[in-house]
């Protein structure tokens, strides 16, 4: 791999890293309510969930770092179906979709799982390349 593709590759890992920081920070923010959720009550925001969230998007930011084939792949699936499932609960609820919270956590997590594919799609040229 050439320098411009090892830079390329290396920018592509350290964004999807932050993404997922920042994915990880606006979970931290809904709980504490600074980014606001549309009208959710207090009942349907349940303050552990969320918790539990943050801390998967820290690790998996960190996880990130291994460049571990599998963990990415497991990571871009559990990221896509967090995505999913956001949108199908809450399709019905444009004011939780269009809140802050809802923009800034689901901007990220989409921007994420663009740059997870992208890291797995040069690491996977790159395996390619080195068995030839």
């Amino acid at each position: 791999m050439n320098s411009l593709q090892s830079t390329n590759h290396a920018r592509g890992m350290w964004t999807a890293v932050a993404l997922a920081l920042i994915a990880s920070l606006s979970y931290v923010l809904m709980a504490l309510n600074v980014l606001g959720v549309g009208d959710l009550q207090v009942g349907e925001k349940p303050i552990n969930i969320i918790f539990v969230a943050a801390g998967c998007y820290l690790l998996g930011g960190l996880l990130i770092l291994t460049r571990n084939r599998w963990l990415l792949l497991f990571g871009a699936f559990i990221n896509l179906m967090v995505i999913l499932f956001f949108f199908n609960l809450y399709q019905d609820r444009p004011a939780v979709i269009f809140s802050p919270g809802g923009l800034v956590s689901k901007i990220a997590q989409i921007l994420l799982e663009v740059a997870l594919v992208y890291v797995m799609a040069v690491n996977w040229k790159k395996a390619k390349n080195e068995t030839q």
